[in-house]
């Protein structure tokens, strides 16, 4: 049932910008929201679209709604600034159920290669970090990555936009406890690896031809105690230079594409 938001498609005049839909979530950008689409992960109630864009982008969109039956509607961009809460809309919003969160179980059974590879956050609660990580994550062919119920960022509107979406086709699970998770990975034969500035040994001097997940802590705040605790390996990224540490969606990517050169390594030495 519509309830102050806007009016399917041809059913009356719209309410204003300045109102929501109950239990619909706004996405925004075009590669968030053509990922989205692409996925089928979501229900789209409506698909905004700026009426003084008309370029080939926006185009397509307009005709990926149309044949799978998503009403469009053409707004003015004060309207999608309103309705995405930035201009960051790239001239296109739509409005969707939430995101879907998979079980650890069916992340640990998507393996996408030989072996398995999770990220596990362990607190991570900027959402910007949160979308650079889901992109690094889903460019390094990840299975999933795992994140907790409490203190910590979702996977809202931004998460998605920081994403390009990327986040419409990784499988992330919420749990209550990351430690209870990490048993259970282990209890799989995943072994885990921490990200910790203090760690006893360099990032690259693992040997990630194994199954694996690799934890990542809070910004600022690194790894809790009782997680370190639970990881199977401690590493640390050197640091050449005054400061002492890397924002957490960069470490990301330097430990997740050194996983990948490993791999990808050891298959051309098989082939």
């Amino acid at each position: 049932m519509w309830k102050r938001g806007y009016a399917p498609l041809g059913r009356g005049k719209a309410l204003s910008p300045r109102c929501t839909l109950i239990g619909v979530n706004i996405l925004y950008g075009i590669n968030t929201v053509t990922e989205a689409l692409k996925a089928l992960g979501r229900n789209f109630e409506w698909v905004g679209v700026a009426k003084e864009r008309k370029d080939i982008r926006l185009r397509r969109v307009i005709d990926e709604c149309r044949k799978i039956g998503v009403p469009v509607r053409v707004l003015t961009r004060v309207e999608l600034d309103e309705i995405a809460g930035n201009a960051a809309h790239q001239g296109l919003v739509a409005a969707t159920s939430a995101k879907q969160y998979s079980d650890l179980d069916d992340i640990v059974a998507a393996r996408r290669g030989e072996r398995s590879l999770i990220v596990v956050l362990d607190g991570v609660e900027d959402p910007h970090n949160l979308g650079a990580i889901l992109r690094t994550a889903d460019a390094a062919g990840v299975d999933g990555v795992v994140i907790p119920e409490r203190r910590s960022a979702a996977v809202t509107g931004a998460v998605a936009k920081v994403s390009a979406g990327a986040s419409e086709h990784l499988p992330v699970a919420k749990v209550t406890n990351i430690s209870r998770a990490l048993e259970e990975l282990k209890a799989k034969d995943l072994w885990i690896v921490g990200l910790d500035e203090r760690g006893g040994q360099t990032y690259d001097a693992v040997d990630y031809n194994m199954h694996c997940a690799i934890v990542l802590g809070a910004e600022g705040k690194g790894l809790h105690d009782l997680v370190r605790k639970h990881c199977d390996f401690l590493v640390s990224v050197p640091m050449l230079g005054k400061v002492p540490s890397l924002n957490v969606s960069v470490a990301a990517g330097v430990v997740l594409y050194e996983v990948v050169r490993q791999r990808r390594l050891s298959a051309s030495k098989k082939s």
